[in-house]
């Protein structure tokens, strides 16, 4: 487990965007299961989460439709709630960092780690926004 210390900032770019930090199996759940729609971010401390996920899920959060809830979970510090989150992805393996957008409760959208490496936030973020307007 990563200390808060650490953390803490990495957690905060999402916060400030509008992002709820969940930390427990059934805030996961709730979220998720509830009707509308739940853009979901896998953070990590992994420098392709510094330098393209969560620049993209900012961005993407500032377009016109946006998801019902954004919520955030973070690899590494909130195993349960991580693992819960993953649970709904399914049949996606574990990776993080990752998005995911659910559709009352239902997977829509899924973008894994192996998606994020190596590509520009704006690209993903524009990828984001395809979902956002055509499920939000």
């Amino acid at each position: 487990m990563y200390p808060e210390y650490l953390v803490a900032p990495m957690r905060e770019e999402l916060t400030k965007a509008g992002f709820e930090d969940l930390s427990s199996v059934e805030e996961v759940e709730t979220a998720i299961q509830s009707q509308g729609t739940t853009f979901v971010v896998i953070n990590s401390v992994c420098g392709c989460a510094a330098a393209n996920a969560r620049p993209a899920a900012r961005l993407a959060a500032q377009n016109v439709k946006k998801p019902t809830k954004m919520i955030t979970v973070f690899a590494g510090v909130s195993k349960d709630a991580v693992d819960s989150a993953r649970k709904f992805m399914l049949p996606y393996p574990p990776s993080s960092p990752a998005m995911a957008l659910f559709k009352d409760g239902k997977l829509v959208h899924m973008i894994e780690r192996h998606q994020i490496e190596g590509r520009a936030a704006q690209m993903i973020a524009d990828n984001l926004v395809e979902a956002f307007n055509q499920y939000c």
